[in-house]
């Protein structure tokens, strides 16, 4: 399997590319802002062609490339953050409208497709179990995928802004929750195996059993109660 990525260069959002070898189709997760060119440079590089796009949540800086990538194909996102393509600002703070201007604004795909928790995506050889974990945003998921001979040796996880290596997604955005969170974190990460490789949104790649042993915020998870929350 292959699985390569890279940050987007004014928000360091992570866009990652996944097939099953070279020369195959592929998914897109998360094209972010300005990510076309490099993006580009890694399809040709490995030979590959997008078979559909995959959206952890709605917020700009995981979606503003997906029309052009998309282009030709499907991109998939939960029905909770599915109004943010049409309306990018509706998941950030006053003021991003001018840094949208700034960009040259922001272009809805033509062919958005609905995913929700527990569905099974079987695109271009590969499965990936969506992982509805609100908190972060009501629609946020992550892409996992099991230790096995079509996906890899090592079960992943696409965290998207939910896990993050030491850290996670903000919860003070328009959308956000951080009880939601408390519980996206006991209920859908903490419940993966330790030898997970997680994916995040931002940053570098981690497991879930260091993040168990480290993360403040799972730690916190651990040990509150749902009565506390």
């Amino acid at each position: 399997m292959l699985v390569a990525g890279f940050p987007s260069e004014m928000t360091g959002t992570n866009c990652y590319v996944m097939a099953t070898d070279p020369g195959e189709q592929c998914l897109v997760i998360d094209p972010g802002i300005g990510v076309v060119d490099r993006l580009n440079a890694l399809l040709e590089e490995h030979r590959l062609h997008p078979a559909a796009v995959l959206l952890t949540h709605g917020h700009f800086d995981h979606t503003f490339s997906v029309a052009p990538v998309a282009r030709g194909v499907k991109a998939y996102i939960h029905p909770d953050d599915r109004h943010m393509l049409s309306d990018p600002l509706a998941g950030v703070s006053a003021g991003f409208g001018a840094v949208l201007d700034q960009l040259g604004g922001f272009v809805e795909p033509d062919d958005v497709a609905l995913m929700t928790d527990g569905v099974v995506l079987d695109i271009a050889g590969l499965q990936l179990t969506v992982v509805h974990a609100p908190g972060h945003t009501r629609g946020s998921v992550m892409f996992r995928t099991e230790g096995d001979p079509v996906n890899g040796p090592e079960p992943l996880c696409f965290s998207g802004d939910v896990l993050f290596e030491g850290s996670i997604g903000r919860t003070d955005l328009p959308g956000g929750d951080s009880a939601a969170m408390l519980v996206s974190l006991r209920d859908r990460v903490l419940t993966l195996a330790d030898e997970t490789v997680v994916l995040p949104g931002h940053g570098g790649a981690t497991t879930i059993g260091k993040e168990r042993a480290t993360n403040p915020f799972l730690l916190q998870a651990q040990s509150a109660s749902p009565q506390g929350w």
